[in-house]
């Protein structure tokens, strides 16, 4: 399960044995919700965020910014699943501590 970002306490990862399409779950405690990145010919077009089976969602608050973090780290969340499930490098965990606008 490799955690790419931690965000005001929310854990942005990857479980090990994901498929296509590229997304990223966004876990604080207990709640989790997903975002799920729509590409074509190279570029991002749509993120869709949606709630993961058997998972409580994030609530409004986390939501909120788990939304906004992957807006505005889309491309580095694409090139980590690319690192990570195409060429299998390690991944490191960067841990932003301020807000994301």
């Amino acid at each position: 399960m490799p955690k790419i970002f931690e965000y005001l306490g929310i854990i942005i990862m990857f479980y090990s044995n994901e498929h296509e399409p590229i997304h990223v779950h966004g876990k604080f405690q207990a709640l989790e919700s997903k975002a799920e990145f729509i590409i074509v010919d190279g570029k991002i077009i749509e993120i869709k965020i949606s709630n993961v089976k058997g998972k409580k969602p994030l609530s409004k608050k986390e939501l909120k910014e788990f939304k906004n973090f992957v807006n505005k780290f889309k491309d580095d969340i694409v090139q980590k699943w690319i690192d990570y499930f195409v060429y299998h490098k390690s991944i490191e965990c960067i841990k932003i501590e301020g807000k994301v606008k």
